[in-house]
């Protein structure tokens, strides 16, 4: 870890709860990023997108906006191809179908909430993701 740094990093975490008890407070809803952008695929999402929709926005332009401010934040070198990146990006999507919701969603909200389905739910992202990245890296030679 070159780049670690632990300030910024606590100041993140702090902001990202804030957003999550502000949208809680204001809305009564959870912050679950795949559950917001879900849910404006459907009839009734768009009927309630009167939050769905600035939340969203919120969290692309603050990201394009520090991206202008500390570009250097957001170096990343990706050493996969192309078909692996979609082949991940399927298979985080299918995993949060499937276990009813993304981090954000079991991993801030539910874990604040003390809710032992998104403990679960939290446990098993984590695990998955670790297996995943040794079973990439050690027995594949990371060359996916």
């Amino acid at each position: 870890m070159e780049n670690f740094t632990p300030l910024l990093s606590a100041l993140g975490g702090v902001l990202i709860g804030l957003a999550a008890v502000l949208l809680l407070l204001w809305q009564g809803r959870i912050a679950g990023i795949s559950g917001i952008l879900g849910s404006l695929w459907t009839r009734q999402g768009r009927a309630g997108a009167s939050f769905r929709l600035p939340f969203l926005l919120g969290l692309v332009l603050t990201g394009v906006l520090l991206a202008q401010l500390h570009p250097a934040g957001f170096a990343v070198e990706v050493s996969r191809s192309p078909a692996a990146l979609i082949a991940a990006g399927l298979l985080v999507g299918f995993g949060t179908q499937l276990g009813s919701g993304c981090t954000s969603g079991h991993g801030v909200c539910g874990l604040g909430r003390l809710s032992s389905r998104s403990l679960a739910a939290t446990l098993t992202f984590m695990a998955s993701g670790a297996i995943t990245a040794a079973v990439v890296t050690h027995l594949l030679g990371g060359t996916l």
